[in-house]
C-alpha cells in the first residue's frame, strides 16, 4: 500500500509539473518509509545514497552541471541535426502562434476561444459583395479555357482598373489593403467561378514583388512600384523555381556576377545575371520580373566574400536580354504561366530589392512572405472548390433521380455528400482562423504549411467526391460543366507553393519541432554557443526544464488516456464540444510525448526518416485544424444546425490523430521505445472513431434541402439562379425542384393508384387537373420545375466542326 501512495504521489507530481522542492519532500518520504521496512544496513546504504543523489541532482546546479549536464551537452552537440542555411532561415521564417501551444502538449483552450472572431469590415464586403461579384458575373470558364485560352480583354481591364492586383497593397499607394480575411474570401469566391481567374488575382498577392517590396523594399522602390502595381499599370511576377532548383530551392544554379557595366550611359557597379526559370505565374505578361539567383562578387567590388548567397531584384522585363512570353498550359488550365530566361543581363544595384543592403539575405525574405502568401492563396482556393461542390453536389443529387427516388437519398451517396460538407467545413474553419491570426500581425510559417497540404489534399478528396456523385454529368466538358475544371486542376495546387509530399514529409513537423517547440530551438542555440560556460548554463536550464515537462506529459498521457480525457479541462462555455476539447488535451499530450522520444532517439537521423516525420506532422495538423473547427463552431455561436459538420470534423481529426501515432509507434525506428510508449498512448487501446451513419446522413439531408446551415457552409461562393449559367441552372432546378416537394407527393400517389398516366409529363399533367388533383397554377409550378431540372441534368455535345481540328496522315 506504501508503495503503490508513493507511486501515485509521484505520477502526481509529474501530473502537475511539480519542482525541485516537491520531489525532494517526496523522495525523503520514499528513503523514510523504506528505512522502516528493516532492508539491513546494505539496503539502506542503496537507498539513502541514491536519495542522496538524487537530491543534490535536484537541488545543485553547479554540481548537476559538472556530472550531468555536460557529458548530455557533449552528446547533444553530436546528435541534433545540422542545419543548412537555407534550413536556418526558414525555420527562423514568420512566429509561432497557436501551433506552438499544441506543441506544449497542454494547449490552453481559454486562450484559443479568447482570440478575436475573424469578421469582414464594411470596406471588405463593399468589395467582395461589389467587384468580385462583378467580377465572378464576368468570368466565362468554357470561354476562357476552350476558346481564348486566356481572360477577356474587357476582364484584364477590369482586373486592373478595380485592384485586384493591389489588394494587399497599403492604401497610400493607392491599393485596397484588405485584411488577410477580405483577401482570402476575395480569392475563394472568384475561384468557385475560375481557377484561371483565381490564380491571376491571387499570385499578384501572394508570393511576389509586390509582398516582398512592402517588407523590404527602398522608399524609391516603394514609391514608384507599389502605385504602379496597385493600379495595374505594371502586371508582376515572381520567378524562383529552376529546372535544377524546385523544392530545393536553395540550389538554385542562377548567378548574377558583381561587375562594372553601362547603365543610361554611365558606367555603375552592378550585376550580370544568368537565368533560366520555369513554372513562373504571369511571365508571358508580367512587365515587370522578381528574380532570385545567388550573387558572386570574384572581384571583389563590394566586399571580401566572393559566395554572397540568395538575392531578389526587380527588373522591367523590357530590359535588353530579359526573354519572356513562351507558355506552359498547366493541365489545360490557361492562366498565363511560363518560362523566363537571360543570358549575361546586366542591371544596376537599384534594381536589387531593398538594395545592396539586402544582398544575400534573399531566402529569409523569401520565406517570410512565403508564410504570409501560402496561408491565404491555396487554402482560399481549396476552400471555394468545397463550397463549390458542397452546393452543386446537394443540389444535384436531390434534383436526379434514379429508381423514382432522388439520389441524394441513397446511403451509398450520402456517404459522399457527408464527405463533402464535413471536409468543407474543416477547410473553411482552418482558413478563417489562420487568417484571423495574419490579421493580428502573425506570420504563421507553421500553419501556413499544414493549410497548403492539408487544404489542397482535402480538395482533392471533396472534389473526387462531387464528381461521383455528379457522374457523368461531371465528366463531360462543356458550358454546362462546372466541376470538370476543378477537378482538372487539383494537381496543379498540391505540386506548387511547395510539393505537398515534401511539404508533409520535412516541413509540417521538421520545422515545427524546432520552430514551435518550447524549448528545442533554444538548445539547439545553446548547445552551438561558442562560450562554452555560458552554453552550459544556459543548456541546464533549458534541459532540466525539458526533462520535468516530458515527466509530465507522460503523466499526462497516461491518465488522460486512462480516464478517457475526463479530467481534463474545458473551456466553462463548451457544452456540446466539452468532450472534444478533453479528447484533444488528452491527444495534445500524446503527441508532445511521442515527438520528444522522437526527437531525442533519433536526432540528426530524423532528416532521413521521412515516412516518421509526416506521421508526426499529420499529429500536429490534425490538433491544429480540431482547434480550428472547435473556434469556429464557437465563433458562430454554436449553432445546433451546424453541430453535424462540427462533430463529422471533429472526429475526422481525432481519427487520424489516432491513425497517425499508432503508424509511428507501429513503425517506431526504436522497437524497444515504441513498446515502451505505447502503453502510455494506448493503455486501453484505440477508442477514437469516424463520424457514425447518423451525422452523416443529418449532413446529407442539410445538403439536400434549402436552409441556413446550407447558406452558412457555403457562404462565400458565387451564387445565382439564371437557368443559362452553369451554377444557376442547377440552383434554379433544385429550388423549384424542393419547392413542389408536397405537389410531387401528390402527383407519385395518384400515378400509384392509376389515376393519371407517367409516360408523358403534359399528359400527367393536364390529367391531374382534370381531376382536381393539382390546380392550374400548381400544374404550372410543377411542370416548370420538371423543366428546368430536365434542362440542368443535360450534358453538352459537339458537332464536329465545333471540335479542335488535328492534322492527320
Amino acid at each position: 500500500m506504501t508503495v503503490l501512495l508513493l507511486l501515485l504521489a509521484a505520477l502526481a507530481l509529474a501530473y502537475f509539473g511539480a519542482g525541485a522542492l516537491s520531489w525532494t519532500v517526496l523522495f525523503t518520504i520514499a528513503a523514510l518509509a523504506f528505512s522502516f521496512t528493516d532492508p539491513g544496513f546494505a539496503g539502506l546504504l542503496v537507498v539513502w545514497g541514491l536519495f542522496i543523489a538524487a537530491a543534490v541532482l535536484l537541488n545543485s546546479s553547479s554540481i548537476r552541471r559538472r556530472c550531468v549536464t555536460a557529458p548530455i551537452l557533449a552528446w547533444v552537440g553530436k546528435t541534433l541535426p545540422g542545419i543548412s542555411d537555407t534550413e536556418k532561415e526558414a525555420i527562423e521564417a514568420g512566429t509561432v502562434s497557436w501551433d506552438g501551444d499544441l506543441f506544449t502538449g497542454m494547449p490552453d483552450w481559454n486562450k484559443l476561444l479568447a482570440m478575436s472572431k475573424p469578421t469582414l469590415t464594411k470596406e471588405d464586403k463593399a468589395f467582395i459583395d461589389g467587384p468580385v461579384e462583378q467580377l465572378c458575373e464576368m468570368l466565362n470558364d468554357w470561354e476562357i479555357t476552350h476558346q481564348r485560352y486566356d481572360l477577356s480583354p474587357s476582364t484584364w481591364k477590369f482586373i486592373k482598373e478595380n485592384g485586384f492586383f493591389g489588394m494587399i497593397i497599403p492604401k497610400k499607394y493607392g491599393g485596397l489593403e484588405l485584411s488577410a480575411l477580405a483577401h482570402s474570401t476575395a480569392v475563394m469566391k472568384v475561384a468557385t467561378r475560375s481557377i484561371t481567374g483565381a490564380v491571376t488575382v491571387m499570385v499578384p498577392n501572394s508570393l511576389g514583388p509586390g509582398e516582398l517590396l512592402l517588407h523590404y523594399g527602398t522608399e524609391e522602390q516603394k514609391d514608384y512600384y507599389l502605385p504602379r502595381l496597385a493600379k495595374g499599370e505594371e502586371i508582376p511576377c515572381f520567378a524562383l523555381t529552376a529546372p535544377k532548383a524546385g523544392s530545393d530551392a536553395g540550389a538554385i544554379t542562377d548567378k548574377g556576377i558583381v561587375c562594372k557595366g553601362e547603365w543610361e550611359g554611365k558606367e555603375v557597379i552592378g550585376l550580370r545575371l544568368t537565368w533560366n526559370k520555369r513554372y513562373i505565374t504571369l511571365a508571358p505578361v508580367a512587365t515587370v520580373l522578381g528574380l532570385a539567383f545567388k550573387v558572386y562578387d570574384p572581384d571583389h567590388l563590394i566586399g571580401d566574400e566572393v559566395e554572397r548567397g540568395v538575392s531578389c531584384a526587380l527588373i522591367p522585363t523590357s530590359t535588353p536580354g530579359v526573354k519572356t512570353g513562351a507558355r506552359h498550359l498547366p493541365l489545360n488550365t490557361v492562366f498565363m504561366n511560363g518560362p523566363t530566361w537571360g543570358e549575361d543581363v546586366f542591371i544596376p544595384m537599384d534594381f536589387l530589392i531593398g538594395g545592396e543592403k539586402y544582398i544575400g539575405k534573399g531566402w529569409a525574405m523569401l520565406m517570410n512572405c512565403l508564410s504570409v502568401g501560402r496561408a491565404i492563396s491555396l487554402p482560399a482556393l481549396s476552400a471555394g472548390a468545397g463550397k463549390l461542390s458542397s452546393l452543386t453536389s446537394g443540389a444535384y443529387a436531390r434534383i436526379r433521380e434514379q429508381f423514382n427516388l432522388p439520389v441524394g437519398y441513397f446511403e451509398g451517396v450520402q456517404e459522399a455528400l457527408a464527405r463533402i460538407g464535413g471536409l468543407t467545413y474543416l477547410m473553411d474553419s482552418a482558413r478563417v482562423m489562420t487568417a484571423g491570426l495574419l490579421d493580428n500581425h502573425e506570420k504563421p510559417a507553421v500553419p501556413s504549411a499544414i493549410l497548403k497540404y492539408h487544404n489542397t489534399e482535402k480538395m482533392r478528396a471533396v472534389v473526387g467526391a462531387a464528381m461521383d456523385v455528379h457522374a457523368g454529368r461531371g465528366v463531360i466538358k462543356g458550358p454546362r460543366n462546372y466541376i470538370a475544371r476543378v477537378y482538372q486542376a487539383i494537381p496543379i495546387s498540391i505540386t506548387v507553393e511547395g510539393a505537398n509530399i515534401l511539404t508533409r514529409s520535412l516541413m509540417i513537423f521538421g520545422q515545427g519541432a524546432i520552430r514551435a517547440h518550447p524549448y528545442l530551438l533554444q538548445e539547439m542555440e545553446a548547445a552551438q554557443n561558442p562560450n562554452k560556460e555560458k552554453a552550459l548554463d544556459d543548456f541546464d536550464h533549458l534541459f532540466f526544464k525539458h526533462v520535468r515537462r516530458n515527466m509530465q506529459l507522460t503523466a499526462r498521457s497516461l491518465v488522460l488516456a486512462f480516464t478517457g480525457g475526463t479530467v481534463a479541462s474545458a473551456p466553462e462555455s463548451a457544452r456540446e464540444t466539452r468532450p472534444y476539447f478533453r479528447d484533444m488535451t488528452r491527444l495534445a499530450a500524446a503527441f508532445g510525448l511521442v515527438s520528444d522520444v522522437t526527437l531525442a532517439s533519433l536526432g540528426g537521423e530524423l532528416k532521413r526518416r521521412e515516412m516518421i516525420s509526416g506521421r508526426l506532422g499529420d499529429c500536429l495538423s490534425y490538433l491544429y485544424l480540431g482547434s480550428s473547427v472547435l473556434k469556429r463552431f464557437h465563433d458562430d455561436g454554436c449553432p445546433k444546425s451546424d453541430a453535424p459538420l462540427m462533430h463529422w470534423a471533429m472526429r475526422y481529426c481525432q481519427y487520424e490523430i489516432q491513425n497517425a501515432l499508432h503508424e509511428v509507434l507501429r513503425n517506431y525506428p526504436v522497437k524497444a521505445l515504441g513498446l515502451l510508449l505505447r502503453p502510455l498512448v494506448f493503455p486501453l487501446g484505440r477508442h477514437f472513431e469516424r463520424a457514425d451513419d447518423a451525422i452523416c446522413r443529418e449532413i446529407a439531408e442539410m445538403l439536400l434541402q434549402p436552409s441556413e446551415a446550407r447558406d452558412r457552409l457555403v457562404d462565400g461562393v458565387y451564387r445565382n439562379t439564371r437557368p443559362d449559367d452553369p451554377v444557376g441552372r442547377i440552383e434554379n432546378a433544385f429550388l423549384k425542384k424542393v419547392g413542389v416537394a408536397n405537389l410531387e407527393k401528390r402527383i407519385k400517389k395518384a400515378i400509384k393508384a392509376g389515376d393519371i398516366p407517367d409516360n408523358d409529363l403534359y399528359a400527367m399533367l393536364e390529367a391531374a387537373v382534370n381531376k382536381k388533383i393539382l390546380t392550374t397554377d400548381e400544374a404550372e409550378r410543377y411542370r416548370e420545375a420538371e423543366e428546368a431540372v430536365d434542362d440542368a441534368i443535360q450534358v453538352d455535345h459537339f458537332d464536329p466542326h465545333e471540335l479542335p481540328v488535328t492534322q492527320s496522315d
